[in-house]
């Protein structure tokens, strides 16, 4: 369904001349959507999780790399083009408050999409809009109702049903729970769990929630400064987690308990900015198991093998010394 291949988005910030440096926000990811799967794309905030999402959209330029959405080659493609992947691929943003224009009704949001492309018109035009809401649990009495007027759950469902109205293969969720109360999230996600087993739709659901990602998602990606550090089928990395950086996550989710067990240190100092990266390993900065000489001096290469992917010095040397 989605297949990105060396993907770069480099943003030029500041003045033209000397003062002018360049943000890596995505640097060299890799990565294959299969039709009706769910992927989890995690790390924290500043990694380029969102900005992969945006650009499998189109909604960013490209810096280099490739781009496909179901045989549609993104980096080739035009404005008419563009319109028909619009019908393919849609995404749901991460604050539903900001999402939807409060001068809008909500049959006016939902219908935006079908006026675009779409011949429906008047009568049947409002029943398909009522259709999509009663789809995602809300009845025809939101129709006429701004977004004012409705919980924050309520206009997280009103913004899925403007994503699914076109009928698409592909959903970009662009931490669509983070926004939302705890219990909120259950129902959102208990939602979108039945909604893509009756629609077969394709989820790239991008979170800094491990649980949420662990509940929804077959497999999953851990980012880090622009590039993934981990990849694999979601209970293998969570019960295995080969990298430093996806360890520290782990162990930085709380318990449902009073008394929290003993995790260690947590992991220090904050990501690097992407304007000026450090050298060798991204994460060298802050790994607690970084191997001086080494990680400061030498990126570390990709292994792939049969748990996955992981791009650590210390997996390389562990494989080089059991081989």
């Amino acid at each position: 369904m989605l297949s990105i291949e060396d993907l770069k988005v480099h943003f030029e910030i500041g003045k033209r001349g000397r003062d002018r440096k360049v943000l890596k926000a995505v640097d060299g990811v890799t990565l294959t959507l299969k039709k009706g799967e769910a992927y989890g794309l995690v790390g924290e905030s500043g990694s380029g999780k969102s900005t992969i999402g945006k650009a499998a959209l189109h909604l960013v330029p490209i810096t280099g790399g490739r781009l496909v959405i179901d045989h549609e080659d993104l980096t080739r493609i035009d404005q008419r083009s563009e319109k028909k992947l619009r019908r393919k691929a849609q995404m749901v943003f991460q604050d539903p408050h900001s999402a939807l224009n409060p001068r809008m009704t909500i049959l006016r949001s939902v219908s935006e999409p079908l006026v675009l492309h779409t011949p429906l018109r008047g009568a049947a035009l409002q029943a398909r809009v009522a259709e999509l809401l009663e789809t995602v649990g809300l009845s025809s009495q939101f129709l006429y109702r701004y977004p004012h007027e409705l919980s924050g759950g309520q206009k997280q469902r009103v913004c899925i049903a403007r994503a699914i109205a076109l009928n698409p293969d592909l959903l970009v969720l662009d931490e669509p729970t983070s926004a939302l109360d705890v219990s909120v999230q259950s129902q959102i996600l208990e939602f979108l769990k039945a909604l893509q087993a009756e629609l077969g739709l394709t989820y790239l659901f991008i979170s800094h929630n491990l649980a949420v990602v662990r509940y929804l998602c077959r497999r999953v990606a851990v980012m880090y400064l622009g590039v993934i550090v981990e990849e694999g089928e979601t209970e293998a990395v969570f019960n295995n987690p080969r990298h430093p950086y996806t360890q520290a996550l782990l162990k930085a989710v709380p318990y449902p308990q009073a008394v929290q067990p003993d995790k260690g240190p947590p992991l220090g100092g904050d990501i690097p900015s992407p304007v000026d990266l450090p050298p060798g390993c991204r994460f060298q900065t802050r790994c607690p198991a970084r191997v001086e000489g080494l990680c400061d001096k030498v990126a570390p290469p990709e292994i792939q093998d049969a748990g996955g992917l992981v791009r650590c010095h210390l997996f390389a040397e562990a494989g080089r010394a059991s081989g």
